[in-house]
């Protein structure tokens, strides 16, 4: 009878230890919870959740439909973290709501590319070519951003950036004396039989059977203030768990991921 009492003793202390363990595992297991939108992003963040696991970091991902929330949420602290945004729209929604927020690391990109028929480089636009560009305030400051960068136009000081959308007006110098043609985002890639080039979104651009990666003559670089963004709220951005969500993001596994799964649509910008 002492040797049962014994043996029962002893596999209530092993039980005991095990609930011990698991309470410490559980413990040093934090969860967070992140924002995005559904579609690609929200299947980016299955990817995160699993590398981050591993790093001891759950991940809970939470997706909405439009733009507004996930930083509305962030800022309520209904969110520890969010990723849908880049800079530009960042900045804009903290000067119009006061919002307390700071980027901690790049995510990916959804490069704007400049496509020809003819041609293989920016630099062999002829005197006098047309270009196509969007005709919204945003896309169309990235399309002559883009353009600038190739060299093609020039833009006066201060505009582009700092929230302020750059437009034809603003091209200082156009040594080619490039016409620029602004249409609907959604027409360009149709457009281009007829000038000499364009600068078409990404969405738009594979919709019409153009890749990215291998059609187009020019890309916005991945580290673009287009380039997709992790936001936290000022107050943490030196927390832990921080350091351990952007590595996550940031690990080979996701770089894979997506350019098996998206194929240019999304390219990495870390």
């Amino acid at each position: 009878m002492k040797m049962l009492s014994i043996t029962k003793s002893l596999a209530a202390a092993t039980v005991a230890l095990g609930m011990v363990a698991a309470g410490n595992a559980a413990a040093q297991e934090q969860t967070v919870r992140v924002g995005t939108v559904s579609g690609p992003d929200s299947e980016v963040w299955q990817v995160v959740q699993k590398v981050a696991k591993k790093n001891g970091l759950n991940v809970k991902v939470v997706e909405f439909n439009d733009y507004v929330q996930p930083n509305a949420a962030l800022d309520a602290g209904d969110l520890d973290a969010n990723s849908f945004q880049h800079q530009p729209y960042l900045d804009s929604q903290i000067k119009q709501r006061g919002y307390k927020m700071v980027s901690v690391g790049y995510t990916y990109i959804s490069p704007l590319g400049i496509y020809s028929k003819n041609l293989k480089s920016p630099k062999d636009l002829p005197q006098g070519a047309k270009v196509a560009v969007p005709n919204d305030p945003s896309n169309e400051n990235r399309a002559l951003l883009l353009l600038a960068a190739q060299g093609a136009i020039k833009l006066k000081p201060g505009v582009g950036t700092n929230g302020v959308n750059a437009t034809p007006l603003d091209i200082a110098e156009n040594p080619k004396k490039l016409k620029i043609v602004e249409l609907d985002a959604a027409q360009l890639a149709r457009a281009l039989p007829d000038v000499a080039a364009a600068v078409i979104n990404t969405n738009y651009a594979l919709a019409a059977g153009l890749q990215p990666t291998t059609n187009a003559i020019a890309l916005e670089d991945i580290h673009s203030p287009y380039a997709n963004i992790i936001v936290v709220r000022t107050q943490d951005k030196d927390k832990p768990w921080v350091k351990k969500l952007v590595a996550a993001y940031q690990s080979e596994e996701v770089r894979q991921f997506m350019k098996t799964q998206f194929k240019g649509a999304m390219v990495p910008s870390f």
